[in-house]
């Protein structure tokens, strides 16, 4: 006997649910992966290069070795940046020993950047039974250190700006989640390394005070309209847009406002009063009792 619809139905949903996983329910669980929440902290680590040569090192595995960034005096942990947030951030180092000082030798004459990542996104909490282990994604960050290099000491360029991209969303709202794209960080102001305040002259032994300047894109593009480039970030910063269209928004509520009341309202009173009192000469206004004022009778 042929099995019931009923059964049938049964039966074709338990296959649907033990099918093997395709394109499609990837790329669901894809969606389903965490993203960054507004100021949530994340953490910078380098490679790990040889201070003989400035080449990498590698593990037992012969993966890149990868290591936290120096730790600032400021917060006594690693450098991190915090998603979404637009900031100046101090890090001072606070004695560069000889091992250290040889590495930003590597750095600032471009023998070996100081490459550095970032997670893409947090790690998941819960993973599907049966699914591929999650496999941590990160973004490249290289810090273009500038300086100059001297036989006794070195000159280095302590500020730096950095600029975090995110993953485009289809709407973008202040204090927004969301994952990481890309970054970029480079010295600033490192010709005047002579006299200017943000550049250090640096022996081995004193401490590295380090600046960032961070700022977030909600784009993997740099906003620009017409040539002029537009410093928008993702934290809640208020756009000449946005006033634009207040300023708008404004006048034409007033206008709405005027026609109504000229248009409408005025008229209905005029209607409704005798001339005397309607006026603006009349008790209205509680000056006359017509158009003008009245006589005075002897």
């Amino acid at each position: 006997m042929p099995p019931s619809p009923i059964a049938q139905a049964l039966l074709g949903a338990l296959l649907l649910f033990t099918q093997p996983a395709t394109a499609e329910s990837s790329t669901l669980r894809e969606g389903a992966l965490p993203s960054y929440h507004y100021g949530a902290p994340i953490a910078v680590e380098c490679m790990n290069r040889s201070i003989e040569t400035g080449e990498h090192i590698q593990n037992e595995k012969d993966e890149i070795e990868w290591i936290p960034f120096p730790s600032c005096n400021e917060t006594l942990k690693p450098l991190e940046f915090h998603y979404g947030i637009e900031s100046e951030i101090n890090c001072t180092i606070p004695m560069v020993d000889d091992p250290f000082f040889h590495l930003l030798e590597f750095y600032i004459h471009s023998d070996a950047p100081l490459a550095c990542r970032l997670p893409a996104r947090p790690p998941p909490h819960v993973e599907a039974v049966g699914a591929e282990p999650y496999k941590q994604e990160y973004i490249p960050l290289v810090f273009a250190l500038a300086g100059t290099l001297q036989l006794s000491h070195l000159h280095i360029s302590t500020h730096l700006n950095v600029l975090l991209h995110s993953t485009p969303k289809h709407h973008i709202h202040p204090h927004d989640s969301g994952v990481l794209d890309s970054g970029a960080a480079y010295s600033t102001s490192p010709l005047s390394h002579m006299e200017g305040s943000q550049t250090r002259r640096l022996v081995i032994g004193d401490p590295l005070p380090l600046s960032f300047s961070v700022r977030w894109f909600p784009t993997p593009a740099l906003p620009k309209t017409e040539g002029k480039v537009e410093w928008q970030g993702i934290g809640g910063h208020i756009y000449a847009s946005t006033m634009f269209y207040s300023l708008v928004s404004f006048i034409t509520g007033v206008l709405a406002s005027a026609v109504y009341f000229f248009g409408v309202i005025l008229p209905k009173r005029l209607r409704g009063r005798g001339m005397g009192g309607a006026t603006p000469l009349g008790y209205g206004m509680g000056v006359g009792n017509g158009w003008g004022i009245s006589k005075r009778m002897d």
